[in-house]
């Protein structure tokens, strides 16, 4: 009798079986090699966190998102970003406390009266009164005059200004038209809470009141206060023309706003990413003041013709003028700014 093999024969299965446990071993492998490869890729891959209290319209987001590629243009390697916006991650006076503790964000423009509490010669630069006019401001922000209230702050709060932009020019949101001392005399009006803003703002006649930004929309529609003072940027983003139509052009103050990096996040980073961060600070500070400074008039002739706000001129800027300036002088003694100011005051 003749014997008779098929695919069934106890002469294959040893074979199959090798070559099935082969196949598997080696699929095995390579998932776990493409595991670990994806695992170090992810790690490998640094992630920074921004914020803003606004939306992607405004000038200071859109000067995140302008250091955001800067970055990633000087840096050359793979680098992620995530940026909050509409305060979803609070204020800016949250942002900076979270930027000195090194947690949940790591860069974001904040106004310098939120630094007081690190640096008492931080508010200088939100001075009222302390710039000339736009060309001066630009000048000084381009210098190196302010670099002792940088160092001051790098080294107290552990936050380093690494750029400076803003550029709109602060004028009152008012419930009623003002346009004279008269009219100004006893205006109960919000301001920010450094020092420096109550006392310039009491100088000139009115009566300041520290409140929160989110709260001023209610608190001149409640009466709980007369007017506030913003620049068109804030003015178009928070509506303010709703409760406060009347814009009194003091032109009182024109912004700083600093772009900040927190310092704890900064020293984990390679070097490499450090100079690119550093480059792209200056860079995105100054296409923040340009685009800052060139939309303000424009955003405020687009709502004064869209019937949302009123100007009005300040007849008597002159005098508001004169009664700050030894109020500045006196204000930078007692801080020990005296040399800063006068840097800037030096500077044409």
């Amino acid at each position: 009798m003749d014997l008779k093999t098929n695919s069934h024969s106890p002469v294959a299965h040893p074979l199959k079986k090798h070559l099935l446990r082969s196949l598997f071993l080696l699929g095995t492998c390579l998932t776990v090699v493409l595991f670990f490869t994806a695992c170090s890729k992810q790690e490998s891959t640094i992630t920074l966190r921004g914020a803003s209290q606004f939306d992607e319209h405004h000038a200071y987001s859109r000067t995140l998102v302008k250091f955001m590629a800067l970055v990633r243009e000087y840096y050359g390697k793979p680098i992620e970003f995530e940026i909050y916006m509409n305060s979803e991650l609070g204020l800016e006076k949250d942002y900076f406390a979270y930027m000195s503790q090194g947690l949940s964000v790591d860069f974001a423009l904040v106004s310098p009266s939120h630094m007081s509490t690190f640096s008492r010669a931080a508010p200088v630069m939100d001075m009222p009164f302390l710039f000339r006019d736009l060309d001066h401001w630009n000048r000084v922000l381009d210098s190196d005059a302010l670099a002792p209230i940088a160092e001051q702050i790098a080294a107290s709060a552990d936050v380093q200004l690494i750029g400076f932009a803003g550029g709109g020019i602060r004028n009152l949101i008012v419930n009623k038209p003002v346009t004279t001392m008269a009219e100004l005399k006893g205006l109960n009006i919000r301001v920010m809470g450094a020092p420096i803003q109550t006392r310039i703002f009491q100088a000139i006649t009115t009566s300041p009141t520290v409140i929160a930004y989110n709260e001023i929309y209610n608190a001149i529609q409640t009466g709980v206060i007369d007017a506030a003072e913003n620049e068109a940027a804030g003015i178009q983003q928070m509506k303010f023309y709703e409760v406060g139509p009347e814009i009194s052009l003091t032109q009182h103050a024109i912004t700083v706003r600093p772009v900040c990096f927190s310092g704890k996040t900064f020293r984990r980073l390679p070097e490499d990413l450090q100079a690119a961060i550093i480059k792209a600070g200056k860079e995105a500070g100054a296409y923040g003041r340009h685009i800052e400074s060139t939309e303000d008039a424009v955003k405020l002739a687009q709502m004064e013709s869209e019937g949302k706000l009123r100007t009005h001129v300040f007849a008597q800027r002159n005098t508001l003028q004169q009664l700050a300036a030894p109020v500045k002088i006196a204000y930078a003694s007692e801080i020990g700014a005296e040399q800063v100011l006068k840097r800037i005051e030096a500077i044409r």
